[in-house]
């Protein structure tokens, strides 16, 4: 099904990208009050270490989040796919005492996450807990207790709103389980502040799409910006059928950089601590002759001179609390991309909704 100019509008996963602001308001809202929040805090006053647990865009939102909860609490905590719990539960076993795990999937329905909670509960006796876009869902089931964000649930296939939302929760139950109201706040701010800022976003992705044909997609970050390349990636693949990759920052100039041409789009996404090395990638990717995409919270002359596309977040908040507002600029992308190919990306090519295997 081809997709004309001004169609794109009605798409439900355009919509869906645009209702983020409002929605990610909505679900920190509902945070406010929902008692699961205050029984999980309470249920793990102990210092504990966290495995973040999902499959496909739930497994880059545990990366994501992983990062975020270790940033915030000062636990460890790591990220591993579904079929890892499954396929080498060795590796789990040998985690450090008082191990939790939260497994992560929109539809509460996906096969290996489902399984996966089902090993970690009752196989390994690890608590357990669920975190779903889904009332009421196979996950529910498997897990000791489970946070429902049905505000954020979506139409289409491919994730957008349920990835930043589920990420927003996370980081608010972690900032909640440190005692950072200040973080809690800033979430809401950015939230508020981000909504009327979307479209723009969108009118301004649109021309540069638009304006570019490229062969090749690179999506760059370090530390909890690394689960957001990996899901940008993702999202121009899907939406797309555009082959996408995604590298830490300063891995990139290891070997990677050798597939740079002037049809390469290579998007930044910048962090305040590394910022001055990332620069640097950023600077000689650019003399290389990629086209550079620079997604970052403030933009120096030096990102401004190195980059072909700026996204200035520009929010007086912590950088962590824009996390969910950085991935939407790669969101826009793909969609884009994908309407310019003729392709609809609200049924991508080979996916379903949901993976259930028999």
């Amino acid at each position: 099904m081809a997709i004309k100019s001004t169609a794109h509008a009605k798409l439900e996963t355009y919509k869906e990208i645009l209702s983020q602001g409002d929605v990610w308001q909505a679900v920190l809202e509902e945070l406010k009050q929902n008692k699961f929040a205050e029984s999980m805090l309470r249920a793990n006053n102990r210092k504990a270490s966290w495995l973040f647990v999902g499959c496909g865009t739930s497994f880059y939102l545990a990366d994501a989040a992983a990062t975020s909860w270790t940033l915030l609490t000062g636990e460890p905590a790591r990220a591993v796919p579904g079929s890892e719990i499954l396929m080498y539960p060795v590796l789990t076993r040998s985690e450090a005492a008082n191990l939790h795990a939260v497994v992560i999937s929109r539809s509460g329905r996906t096969s290996e996450a489902v399984r996966a909670a089902h090993a970690l509960r009752k196989e390994m006796q690890i608590p357990t807990i669920g975190v779903t876009c889904a009332e009421k869902s196979e996950l529910e089931a498997e897990c000791d207790s489970t946070l429902v964000v049905n505000t954020a649930d979506e139409k289409s296939m491919v994730m957008t709103r349920s990835f930043t939302s589920m990420l927003i929760s996370l980081q608010y139950m972690a900032a909640r389980h440190a005692g950072n109201a200040e973080f809690c706040t800033s979430l809401e701010v950015m939230a508020a502040q981000f909504a009327p800022r979307i479209r723009p976003l969108a009118d301004q992705m649109e021309v540069f799409v638009a304006g570019n044909s490229f062969e090749d997609y690179v999506f760059l970050g370090q530390g909890p910006f690394h689960g957001l390349a990996r899901e940008g990636a993702l999202k121009v693949m899907e939406m797309s059928c555009s082959y996408s990759q995604s590298f830490h920052t300063l891995e990139f100039r290891h070997g990677p950089k050798a597939i740079i041409t002037p049809r390469t789009a290579l998007t930044f996404f910048l962090s305040q601590p590394g910022q001055e090395s990332e620069i640097e990638v950023l600077e000689e990717m650019k003399e290389l002759g990629g086209v550079t995409i620079a997604v970052c919270s403030r933009a120096n002359d030096k990102i401004q001179k190195a980059s072909d596309l700026v996204i200035e977040l520009n929010l007086p908040v912590d950088e962590l609390a824009q996390l969910a507002a950085h991935i939407v600029p790669s969101q826009l992308m793909g969609f884009f991309t994908g309407v310019g190919k003729g392709l609809n990306p609200d049924q991508p090519k080979n996916l379903t909704r949901v993976v259930v295997l028999d």
